[in-house]
């Protein structure tokens, strides 16, 4: 049985990989822009400093944040309401196949990505001359990171059981984009207006980049690990519920 198993989630795998390359939006909002937009910024200001690192350096971290929680976000819900919509999922259910094993897939194909997103920054900003961290440093950096895509990777299944496909873009790409601007994934949080810094404070992807930065020398983890167990408990037993109220 677990042999079948394995079989079938490799097969389901190949074809989630393959589904994101695809797929424009997927490839487009997913991995091009993130790596796009921190080549953009780390052309720009790369050369500064932030928060006690090089500003290339920090940016790993906070652009790296926002690359693994875009593709995170939108791979594994979209999927899931283009499989319901379709009615994958449906005969999946039919066939024995336990669900779990897709989404399971969904979201590993999109940890993988993520790896690749990160990859993609660490070399760009090695090539510009403004990553300055030893590997094992950028390799605590990308652990973290990936981990901490869970909570978000859950939310996404949630709106993925309860939305069709198109809605399910633009809601989670309505989440996105305000959490970047308002977590200073995109722009140093120093240099937001104190009521933003504030508001950043109860958001998961503030915590997930800070925590990104501690492991290159900057601040404590502890809180910040913390307030995404919280936000994962959360976006857990939001996907429960979502799954259980879903129509398949």
């Amino acid at each position: 049985m677990n042999v079948v198993l394995g079989r079938v989630f490799r097969s389901e795998l190949r074809d989630e990989l393959r589904s994101i390359v695809r797929e424009p939006t997927s490839l487009f909002f997913g991995i091009l822009m993130p790596v796009g937009f921190f080549v953009l910024f780390n052309l720009l200001y790369g050369q500064g400093a932030v928060q006690g690192l090089s500003a290339g350096t920090a940016m790993v971290a906070t652009f790296g944040t926002y690359g693994v929680i875009t593709v995170a976000s939108l791979q594994p819900g979209v999927g899931v309401a283009q499989d319901r919509d379709l009615g994958w999922l449906r005969m999946k259910r039919v066939s024995a196949v336990p669900v779990w094993i897709s989404l399971a897939a969904k979201a590993t194909a999109a940890l993988l990505y993520g790896v690749g997103v990160l990859a993609l920054m660490g070399v760009a900003a090695a090539a510009f001359g403004t990553l300055h961290a030893s590997p094992w440093a950028l390799l605590r950096v990308a652990v973290v990171l990936l981990l901490g895509t869970v909570p978000f990777t859950l939310f996404s299944v949630a709106v993925g059981f309860r939305f069709r496909p198109g809605a399910a873009v633009a809601l989670l790409n309505a989440v996105l984009f305000p959490l970047a601007v308002l977590s200073g994934l995109w722009i140093p949080i120093r240099l937001l207006p104190s009521v933003v810094r504030q508001i950043a404070e109860f958001l998961p992807t503030y915590h997930l980049a800070q925590l990104g930065l501690a492991q290159l020398g900057d601040g404590t983890a502890l809180i910040h690990v913390l307030a995404l167990l919280v936000t994962t408990a959360v976006a857990a037993g939001a996907a429960a519920r979502s799954y259980r109220h879903a129509r398949i």
